[in-house]
């Protein structure tokens, strides 16, 4: 009875697979409503996924691809682990760079295999050169450099955006500049900042850009150029362009706001400079206290020193 119940099971779980199966093949699946509205409403057919290549993550795009489940599966864990996706975010916008947490994480997990590779390479001179080693400190090892490798990326994008920020600083006061003399030649505030952001190269001259393009797309400018310093963690850039936005909602001479912004600037790089100054001087007083000021100390009682022990009977 057992065996006859447990065919009859089995074979309607075969017949139903069979029906399922023949009624999902395209000439007797039902089509559906987005199947017959979307040759209508698409410009262009859409290409098949396997000839779009999808730019590459790492320095290996054939590897990537084939473990491209597995890379994601690692990203979404360092995510989870790490924390921090919306400062993750907001530094990649101020690096400028147009990837996505998604890829940031995915360049995490490579820097974190390579560290892994590095402790791993590292644990097997070790196995070789002694025998019977403790495996425990050797496994630790391999969890250190991994999550170095991790955190070394988090602090290389940061690095990045300082340099950036140094960059954009650097810029500063010349395109305050000339904006100022676009304004003051009988421009407007959108055709000064379109002419120096041509005629100028370089990272602010490429945010100016992204904001003309936001106003070009609708939106209002002084809301273009407050996200530029939404974008950036520069205190004089944002009041720069706070000082735009409410010149041109206020009507104030624009001019001479942009060049007062371009003294102000230039001072505050003045400033700076005398502060790392005075940070090397300080840093330049470690050799001389601690290396020659102890030799020239030895050289000079030494001598002394050995002459007194030598006239000792």
């Amino acid at each position: 009875m057992n065996t006859v119940a447990a065919g009859m099971g089995l074979g309607a779980l075969a017949s139903t697979s069979l029906v399922v199966a023949l009624t999902g093949t395209p000439p007797l699946r039902r089509p559906r409503l987005d199947d017959r509205l979307s040759p209508y409403l698409r410009d262009a057919p859409r290409p098949s996924r396997l000839l779009v290549r999808a730019p590459s993550r790492t320095p290996f795009p054939t590897v990537e691809r084939l473990l491209a489940p597995v890379l994601a599966d690692l990203a979404r864990g360092v995510d989870r682990l790490v924390g921090g996706g919306n400062t993750v975010r907001r530094r990649l916008e101020a690096a400028g760079r147009d990837q996505t947490l998604e890829d940031f994480r995915v360049e995490q997990v490579v820097w974190g295999a390579v560290g892994l590779l590095a402790g791993l390479a590292v644990t097997v001179l070790l196995l070789v050169a002694r025998d019977g080693a403790n495996p425990v400190p050797l496994v630790a090892l391999c969890l250190l450099t991994t999550t170095v490798g991790v955190l070394a990326r988090d602090r290389w994008l940061t690095r990045d955006v300082r340099r950036r920020d140094e960059r954009m600083l650097a810029e500063f006061p010349t395109i305050a500049e000339l904006i100022a003399l676009a304004v003051a030649a009988g421009d407007g505030p959108v055709g000064a900042l379109e002419r120096v952001s041509r005629l100028s190269a370089g990272e602010l001259s490429g945010e100016i850009r992204r904001a003309l393009a936001e106003t070009r797309a609708g939106a209002p400018l002084a809301a273009a150029l407050t996200d530029i310093g939404a974008r950036t963690s520069l205190a004089q850039l944002a009041r720069f362009v706070d000082g735009i936005a409410i010149a041109i909602e206020r009507g104030t001479p624009l001019a001479e706001v942009l060049r007062a912004q371009a003294v102000d600037v230039r001072e505050a790089g003045k400033r700076a400079l005398l502060e790392a100054g005075g940070r090397k001087e300080i840093a330049m007083l470690v050799p001389v206290v601690f290396l020659i000021l102890p030799v020239t100390i030895l050289f000079a009682v030494y001598p002394g020193f050995y002459g007194v022990v030598l006239n000792v009977p």
